[in-house]
Formats: C-alpha cells, sequence, structure tokens
C-alpha cells in the first residue's frame, strides 16, 4: 500500500499549535482554492492518523472521513468511536503487513507529527506533499516530530497559489 503524508505546515515546519491547535489555517480555507484537496482525498482508500488528531477531528460537527476506513494509532481506550474507525495498538508496520491482503492501494496518513516521524522511520511514506504556509507558529507540533534518520527525497512537483501557500510534492528514495 502506498502511503501518503499529505499536511499544511508553517514556514518554521509545525503542522499545529503545542495543544494541537490548527485554527490558524483557517484564515487559507476559501471557497475559492482547496490545495488540490478534493483531487488528492478521492484518490485515497483509508485514512491512518494518531491520537491526538483523531480527538482533533472528534471535535468537528461531523466526522470528516465516513466514506474511508479509517486506523487510529493509539494504545488508549476512546469512549466514542465513529463507524469505519479502528484503533489499533500496533507499529505502522505491523499495520500495513495485516492490511496487505486488502484492496486498499492508497492510503493518507493525515497526522500527527510523532505518527509520520514513525512511518518514515520504518521507511513507509510513498509521498510527501506539503503545503507550506506563510505562517511562522514559533513553537507547536513538529510536521516529522522526532526523525531519527535523514532520507532523501525527490521532489515531484512545485505549486504556488496566489495567497503565498507553496505545496511541494516529494516522492521518498
Amino acid at each position: 500500500m502506498d502511503v501518503t503524508y499529505y499536511v499544511a505546515a508553517s514556514l518554521d515546519g509545525y503542522i499545529a499549535t503545542p495543544e494541537g491547535g490548527t485554527a490558524w489555517l483557517k484564515v487559507f480555507e476559501t471557497g475559492h482554492e482547496d490545495y488540490g484537496y478534493a483531487a488528492f482525498y478521492a484518490g485515497v482508500d483509508a485514512v491512518f492518523m494518531g491520537s491526538r488528531t483523531f480527538e482533533a477531528c472528534l471535535r468537528f460537527p461531523r466526522w470528516p472521513y465516513a466514506d474511508k476506513p479509517c486506523w487510529v494509532f493509539s494504545s488508549r481506550r476512546f469512549e466514542r468511536v465513529p463507524p469505519g474507525v479502528t484503533v489499533v495498538n500496533e507499529t505502522p508496520a505491523q499495520l500495513l503487513a495485516r492490511l496487505e491482503s486488502r484492496w486498499l492501494k492508497r492510503a493518507w496518513l493525515t497526522g500527527g507529527g510523532k505518527l509520520a516521524a514513525s512511518f518514515a522511520a520504518q521507511g513507509l511514506i510513498r509521498e510527501y506533499v506539503v503545503s507550506i504556509m506563510p505562517v511562522l507558529l514559533g513553537r507547536g507540533v513538529p510536521l516529522l516530530d522526532g526523525i531519527s534518520m535523514p532520507e532523501e527525497l525527490n521532489l515531484v512537483d512545485a505549486r504556488r497559489f496566489a495567497n503565498g501557500v507553496m505545496q511541494l510534492r516529494y516522492s521518498a528514495g
């Protein structure tokens, strides 16, 4: 299964505030531009996320990934788990091996930074799509929190938007 880390980050490399907030992204959400999100989302078969991202999504008025199977990486138990969501306490490599026989071809790793670093450390991210937002947060949740080894990436595409957002797409290896 191909895993894509599709994420927005501040220019200084944070995907959320220290509390996990993403309200700073609201100024970039307009009805005019979705930064390729709809096409990307239509092309994925599954969603992967960490527990803090999951908790943030639970605060939305409705579950945003109701039409896709979703796996949440966590050792905790949650009081509320929407239909189609499976909470797993295993490594990314273990889950991908278990899902290998399914029809799933492409998964979206939506966050967070620690989970993304874990996927990257195991060489499991095939593509990185990072929208660099013209904002400096100063601190927060890093894009890859705790990455332990260098990985060379190949730039596939760079797209500049009128509001200053730069979307970079890299393939691994």
